[in-house]
């Protein structure tokens, strides 16, 4: 799906204009990246938790050569899905009926 596809469904869900739907999307993906960014969680219940996941400092290897190469430690985005998404995407609850987009 794309981002356009996206805001025009979540724009004929909601009965917003397609223009004030991004405007909102494009605050929450903001609000999100900014407070994981400062080590924030931000849990959206049925949706998830966004956080921040700490990767340590390690020794890798080449594929290719099998030399030891030093990885440097680094922070990665982390999405956890909440039990109700889980139950939708196993078939153990109904998924949200969605109006056509125009």
């Amino acid at each position: 799906m794309t981002k356009a596809e996206l805001v025009a469904l979540v724009a004929a869900q909601a009965g917003l204009t397609n223009a004030d739907t991004e405007r909102v999307l494009d605050g929450f993906r903001d609000v999100i990246q900014s407070h994981v960014r400062n080590g924030d969680d931000v849990s959206y219940p049925g949706l998830g938790k966004f956080s921040r996941a700490q990767r340590k400092a390690r020794i890798g290897r080449n594929p290719q050569t099998g030399a030891e190469i030093k990885v440097k430690a680094s922070k990665a985005p982390k999405f956890s899905a909440a039990a109700g998404l889980k139950a939708i995407v196993n078939g153990e609850a109904p998924a949200p009926r969605l109006v056509k987009a125009k």
